[in-house]
Formats: structure tokens, sequence, C-alpha cells
């Protein structure tokens, strides 16, 4: 947005440095409370406090080397990380899930990958048999990541019931909603975060669609304790008098310096302010309605899952072509033909092996007329890849 935008400049050109309270008591308050408004504003527990970390990669890898060290009594900080810790979360779970077990030690071979049902949520059946599989096998699991609306179909995992295992058997349960949590500022999507008081830690990210630029994400935690203990460092030189009394953000994540992120927040919640937001939001939502249905009536035109929030999905499937291979060449092409003259550009997954392509409605000035052009660039790249396959 143009308010976040603007707040870029006076952030850039008063250079805080936002490791200490000391170095900038403003910065420091200004972030506390933006975490607290967005915490309340989303109907979070009380008691999680946050910090602004650079992305959702950066707060899971924050929570995971956390989950680590309460795993093995904090002793892998000084002894290196024992063989055994076992991490689980579902196959459609962000890459940057593996990435940060390879990172912190844990190594990707440790990374349990859990099934899915058919809307691609986790399956808790699943991961509490693979859970006691590695208990009388003598591993010990570590984390679960639960996913509030996974990359490439925003599917939904059962918050609750995993929730519930992770309390069973003692697992720490991160949860990212890096994209999806936004809409957690709209009380009827609180039901994706039934049994968040279970979790540890809690990251979403306002520069996905929150209309704030880039980098903002928002990392909450049930115990900060547990948090600073597992990164604080404390020489001579960076030992001060207030430490105890006020949230010092150089123990909340892997940097020593950090920038001055919260103002951009404050910008955005100002101008806008809550309803304002949830009023685009909505817009956001109703417009994919909108747009899910003209798709359907498109020729041979399929969506394999039911639209969600500001996301859909979508491939050609004519009737006549029943080869998966030939699909997936199809749509390749599909895709190519809708980027082709850079007015609009998509993006694909994989949904059970097919090739599906991806539209987000998510823009902070995005109207009814540009989705309406959008889809017509969808029809006629359509029509073109159809008529093209039939000729070869």
């Amino acid at each position: 947005s143009v308010e976040s935008f603007l707040a870029e400049t006076p952030t850039t050109a008063v250079v805080a440095q936002c490791m200490i309270w000391e170095t900038s008591p403003a910065a420091e308050e200004l972030e506390q409370r933006m975490m607290e408004w967005l915490r309340d504003a989303m109907g979070m527990p009380g008691s999680f406090e946050g910090v602004i970390q650079d992305s959702a990669s950066s707060a899971s890898l924050v929570s995971l080397i956390t989950a680590r060290e309460v795993a093995t009594g904090f002793r892998s900080n000084e002894e290196g990380v024992p063989p055994n810790l076992r991490v689980y979360c579902s196959k459609e779970t962000h890459s940057s899930i593996e990435k940060g077990v390879a990172v912190c030690g844990i190594g990707t071979k440790n990374l349990v990958k859990i099934g899915v049902d058919q809307q691609m949520r986790m399956d808790p059946s699943e991961l509490e048999e693979r859970i006691k599989e590695d208990l009388d096998a003598g591993l010990k699991p570590c984390a679960v990541v639960a996913a509030i609306g996974t990359t490439s179909t925003v599917a939904v995992d059962p918050l609750e019931e995993i929730a519930a295992i992770c309390k069973k058997y003692g697992i720490w349960l991160h949860v990212d909603a890096a994209y999806a949590g936004t809409a957690l500022l709209l009380p009827e999507y609180r039901w994706m975060i039934k049994g968040i008081e279970q979790a540890d830690s809690f990251v979403f990210n306002p520069h996905k669609w929150m209309f704030t630029n880039f980098d903002c994400s928002v990392y909450l935690v049930k115990d900060a304790e547990l948090l600073i203990k597992t990164f604080e460092i404390l020489p001579e030189y960076l030992k001060t008098k207030t430490r105890g009394a006020v949230n010092d953000y150089r123990d909340w994540g892997v940097p020593l310096g950090r920038r001055f992120r919260a103002l951009k927040l404050w910008f955005v919640i100002r101008s806008f302010g809550l309803e304002g937001i949830r009023e685009k939001l909505r817009a956001h939502i109703e417009m994919n309605i909108n747009f899910s249905r003209a798709l359907e009536q498109i020729d041979s035109m399929h969506l394999p899952l039911k639209p969600f929030l500001n996301f859909s999905c979508f491939r050609l499937q004519p009737k006549e072509i029943e080869n998966p291979d030939a699909l997936n060449r199809l749509n390749e092409a599909f895709l190519e033909e809708i980027n082709r003259e850079g007015k609009l550009f998509l993006t694909h997954t994989r949904i059970d092996g097919l090739f599906t392509i991806r539209m987000l409605i998510g823009q902070t000035y995005v109207e009814e007329g540009d989705v309406d052009k959008s889809l017509d660039l969808i029809r006629e790249a359509a029509e073109n890849t159809l008529k093209k396959n039939k000729d070869e």
C-alpha cells in the first residue's frame, strides 16, 4: 500500500537499531504494541507475545531451534544436536520447513511428511501413528508444524486435533499461517485456529495480504522465556541495566542487529483502521467467488478444489484427454499462453500429480474490473491453447 511505502521513508532516514530497548526505546515499544494490537485483532490468546521477523522462513527456523532446545533440555546449543530428533509436517507444508530442519541441525532425514486428505489437510491419525512408531524405535519427537493456508492450495490443517496429539505426547507445536493468517482479522474465519491455545508458536506475514510491503513477518510465542533462553548470549558489550524489565529483541531470533519494521504496520493499521482492512479482505474474497464462478463457465475448465479465501486453482481438462502426461503438457502450454504478453502473471503447483494454475486476488487496490480483465485473458488463453492442441 501507499501507506506502507510512505512509512519506509522515515524508517530508512531514522536508521533505528532495534536490537535492544536502550538503542531505540520508541521503536522497540512500537513493535511490542503492534504485536499486541495484531494478536488481539486476530483473536489470539492474550498470553502470546510477539516479535517482527523478516520472513516466515526465519520465524519457522527460530521456532524449530527453540523446539530443538526444549526437546533436549537446552543442551543442543552446547553439545550439538542428537541424531534422534524428529519433526512432522504434512506433504503440503512450505519448503521453508524442510530448509529450517536442515539448517537447525536436525536433518532432512528426520523430517516426517504426513499424508493429506482430499482437501489437502494433514491426516491427524497418520500423524499419531508415525509418532508412536518413532517412539517405539527410540526416536524423540521434537516438533509438529501445522499449516493454516498451505502455499499450493491454501489447505487448513485440522489444528484442534493436531494440538491434542501434541499435548498428549508433549511435542512442540508451530503454526505456519504465513499467507492465510491475515484472514484471522475476520471473526468468521477464526475457526481455522480453534485449538491455538495449545500451540507454542505462530507466524503470519502482513507483507502477504495485509497491505504491508516486504519484509514484515509476525512471530508470536506462548512462552517468550523459552525463546530468550534459546537465543540469549550476553557478552559484556551487550549487557544493559534494563534487562528483564523491557523486551530486547536481539534475543528473540537469530540476528543481533535489527531494522525498524514496526512503523509501516502502524501506518497501515492507523490509516485503514481494522474495519477498513476487513472491508478490503472481504472484498477480495467476494471477487474470488465471482471469479471462480466465471471460470467454471469456460469450456473444458476444471477447478480441482473449492475456492477458498481469495484463492482459486484451475486447469484445462478436456474430456477427450485422459492421459495425465498429456494433461500436464496442455496446462503447461496454457500457463505459458496466459503469461506470454506480460499482462497477467500466474504461477502453478501440482495437485495429485496434475499441473494446476493458481490465482490470488489480494493486491491492495485491486478492483472487480481488474479481475474481469484477468478473466478475459484467461478465457482467451484457454481458447488459444485448446485450438493449438487440436491442430497438432
